[in-house]
């Protein structure tokens, strides 16, 4: 077990197509990056939200415990960031982080072990009124201490072997105590870190500035002046700015069309770096509205899916690729494609499939023609083609399914709220890590983020055992138990494609690494502009 405990993360391969993202070159000071950034944050708090829109405009504002180092491409390697080191118990129940003395928040206040336990106690334990998307991700945890100033302890349930990468997440901002003792909701409108950059202007609908932290605490960072997020929601106008030299970078992802033409363009002023994404748009289906309520009526949702002829034909116009279940394929604990083919939905005789998916919705009672409402998020890319995909091939057993695109804020009000009946999800996570990719959805009392609002305690126990599992094999077991219940026995969500990451940019932009996730190596401290 305590071997295993050390395998924090998950390492995936991540390819640079044109150019190292890490030249070797001495870093610059000064300029202003540019980021074009396709959504706006439905709030400042990255406790409550799981956005990008969120992450890539914020996140140089604060500073975690524990990043993955900007420098690694797999997205794998966990460094220091407040805490500056950190060790186990024996047991693998407590961990100790000693932190970093002299970190000072941007109003001058210094940071203390006090501000890191209030930031974690509204995380894991957040007060009624106050949501925490990644609540159900730590059910491990029985309690944060503060014994000194400098000094943070977790003390687990039971030994967890995710623990680590869980406090790497790029989400886990430290906000101030002194803030969140007077208004736990505070930080949803207003911006307070120790980070690299100090919060200038936020204008709606146009852009986001942060400017150069004189006073922090690594000396010599961050090499920028500053940095603009420009909020463009269209893809063709993201593109238009890159390609046009008013926006550096686009650091979620191109399709492969948008960055041929780039290139073509641009030629060596634009450097191309690709990964592995893991990334992946689900459907959810709400278990408190009728139909759907009915696993009959959910199983025939998902049979209808070619999903090996979309991803033929999808992965040539959209950000999405392979096929997949719970884990990003090709990583240890990713179902075989032969075990996966045998769960609903992922069968290769299509026509079987959904003559099954019509029987299953006739015995449910569900008329020929049945007409629903299918949600989807107002971000243009994947969004858009997958969603004209689902639609395509419900009307193939013949459903008549209206889309109704929800602009990205009203969006997360729709799906908390329960305001739909089939509508658009995705799980994205920072590092390949089942814990961390699956906790979603466990029982929607234990994770906020189950917007299909089923109970299902199987899925509770499986979580915890595979959580608990002393050894890769034994936790594959648990992990194939609970894809196997949640894909195929009760059908509570299913998965669509697996995405996959192109990030063009200008040749102009250093000291920036491509990862598996576009939530991971947003601080910008390490980025540099050669002119």
């Amino acid at each position: 077990m305590r071997r295993y405990l050390h395998i924090v993360v998950i390492a995936i391969v991540a390819t640079v197509l044109a150019g190292p993202a890490m030249a070797q070159d001495k870093p610059r000071y000064g300029g202003e990056l540019v980021l074009a950034v396709p959504s706006e944050p439905p709030s400042y708090d990255g406790h409550r939200e799981e956005t990008f829109g969120v992450i890539h405009p914020l996140a140089p504002h604060y500073n975690t415990l524990l990043r993955v180092d900007p420098s690694d491409k797999t997205g794998t390697k966990l460094v220091a960031d407040l805490a500056e080191s950190w060790s186990m118990a024996k047991d693998g129940r407590t961990y100790t982080f000693k932190l970093r003395r002299g970190v000072k928040f941007h109003d001058g206040s210094e940071m203390t072990s006090k501000d890191v336990k209030a930031s974690y106690d509204k995380i894991i334990f957040p007060p009624q009124g106050v949501a925490s998307d990644r609540q159900g991700q730590y059910v491990v945890v029985e309690a944060v201490q503060a014994p000194d100033p400098y000094t943070v302890v977790f003390r687990l349930k039971w030994p967890a072997a995710s623990f680590l990468a869980s406090v790497g997440s790029p989400w886990n901002w430290i906000f101030k105590a002194d803030i969140l003792a007077k208004d736990m909701r505070w930080y949803e409108k207003n911006v307070m870190g120790t980070g690299p950059f100090t919060f200038v202007e936020h204008v709606k609908g146009s852009h986001w500035v942060g400017k150069k932290n004189p006073n922090y605490w690594d000396k010599g960072k961050p090499y920028l002046d500053g940095y603009r997020a420009i909020f463009i929601r269209d893809s063709a106008a993201q593109v238009a700015a890159v390609r046009g030299e008013r926006a550096h970078i686009q650091f979620r992802g191109f399709s492969p069309a948008e960055r041929d033409g780039l290139v073509q363009a641009l030629g060596p002023k634009i450097t191309v770096q690709e990964s592995a994404w893991d990334c992946a748009l689900l459907v959810a289906m709400n278990h408190d509205k009728k139909p759907f309520d009915d696993k009959r009526v959910r199983r025939a949702l998902s049979l209808t899916l070619d999903r090996y002829q979309g991803s033929q034909a999808l992965s040539k116009i959209a950000i999405v690729k392979e096929v997949a279940g719970v884990q990003v394929p090709g990583t240890p604990f990713a179902t075989p494609p032969a075990e996966l083919e045998k769960l609903a939905g992922y069968g290769r005789d299509i026509a079987k499939s959904r003559a099954e998916a019509k029987r299953l919705l006739k015995e449910a009672g569900v008329p020929d023609g049945f007409a629903f409402t299918f949600k989807n998020r107002g971000i243009p890319m994947p969004y858009e083609p997958v969603g004209v995909w689902l639609i395509d091939q419900w009307r193939q057993v013949g459903l008549n399914v209206t889309q109704e695109v929800i602009e990205a804020a009203k969006y997360y009000a729709e799906l908390r709220g329960g305001n739909f009946d089939v509508a658009m999800d995705f799980q994205c996570g920072y590092i390949v890590e089942p814990d961390l990719d699956i906790y979603k959805f466990q029982s929607k009392e234990i994770s906020p983020a189950n917007y299909s609002r089923y109970t299902d305690r199987v899925l509770d126990e499986l979580f915890v055992k595979q959580g608990r599992a002393g050894d890769a094999e034994e936790r594959k077991k648990y992990i194939r138990e609970f894809e196997r219940r949640l894909l195929d026995d009760e059908v509570h969500y299913f998965y669509t494609l697996q995405w996959h990451r192109i990030i063009p940019h200008n040749s102009k932009v250093k000291g920036w690494t491509i990862t598996p996730s576009h939530y991971l190596n947003q601080q910008l401290d390490a980025v540099w502009l050669t002119e």
